[in-house]
């Protein structure tokens, strides 16, 4: 599995547990069955562009960002983003360059320097077909690999605590299955959550519902990390902060910042092992 498979497959997974749906319930208000979406959501296999968009739509969530991550393992996964030159082509012009000694110039010479061309051409033939038999080969053992039912391990978080301090939670596989400590809805609308890692051992803040020139902002005790929303894309998906390194009993922090020149910012904090709650402004 590629990394931007793996990102897609814990993205698809955050928005399904946000719709609270469960396998059969997600069937029904799809056109894909219980056991398609359990292989999806598992990473067993890329899910239908038509899968992403469904899930999306049941979520109510802006399929733009999902649709670009997924046409890039779909790419990675088809072979189309890989250009391989054909192994037993050779260059003619670097032949033709190819410095002659002197005993070449004789028909001796013309016989050696053939062979010598021959066993290139023959060295390039058998190292394509090597390759191309070592690709097969690797690709039938990873097909015919049991895959278990719970989340392959390709999808283990990538860090802990202070090697994820100032690192992306999606990328490094920590926003699968999070804690939220606490929801806030800003006075512009925007809603902005603290999000905790127990695996990863860092948290983070998300915001939805956000305007071009927002800010958002984490801290828990060390440096601050920060999420602009800088164009229309940004507005229509979840923003994602960096992560701050935090551990049960952790005070995390978080500023929303409004583009507006004449509003406040609004700043919350919760504390790691606390119940959820839900503030307003």
């Amino acid at each position: 599995m590629t990394s931007e498979h793996a990102r897609l497959v814990a993205m698809l997974r955050e928005l399904r547990a946000r719709t609270g749906l469960s396998l059969a319930a997600l069937a029904e208000r799809t056109t894909y069955s219980k056991s398609s979406w359990e292989r999806y959501l598992n990473g067993k296999s890329l899910p239908p562009r038509q899968a992403v968009q469904d899930l999306c739509r049941v979520a109510n969530e802006p399929d733009g960002r999902l649709l670009a991550l997924w046409e890039i393992a779909e790419s990675d996964a088809s072979g189309r983003a890989a250009v391989v030159a054909p192994a037993a082509e050779v260059p003619r012009q670097q032949l033709q360059e190819a410095p002659q000694p002197p005993e070449a110039r004789g028909p001796r010479g013309r016989r050696r320097g053939l062979m010598v061309v021959l066993a290139s051409v023959y060295i390039l033939l058998v190292g394509g077909v090597a390759l191309v038999l070592f690709l097969l080969l690797a690709r039938d053992t990873a097909e015919d690999e049991p895959q278990s039912a719970s989340v392959p391990y390709s999808l283990a978080p990538q860090c802990n605590g202070a090697a994820c301090e100032g690192r992306d939670p999606m990328r490094l596989m920590c926003g699968i299955g999070p804690e939220t400590l606490t929801t806030y809805r800003t006075a512009t609308g925007a809603h902005v959550e603290l999000r905790y890692s127990e695996k990863c051992g860092a948290s983070w803040a998300r915001a939805w519902g956000t305007r071009i020139g927002d800010r958002v902002e984490v801290t828990a005790g060390g440096p601050t990390h920060d999420v602009h929303i800088r164009d229309t894309d940004d507005t229509e998906t979840y923003a994602y902060t960096e992560m701050a390194e935090a551990r049960p009993g952790s005070t995390v922090r978080t500023c929303f910042r409004p583009a507006a020149a004449d509003a406040e910012q609004e700043c919350f904090e919760a504390r790691v092992g606390q119940a959820a709650t839900t503030t307003r402004p």
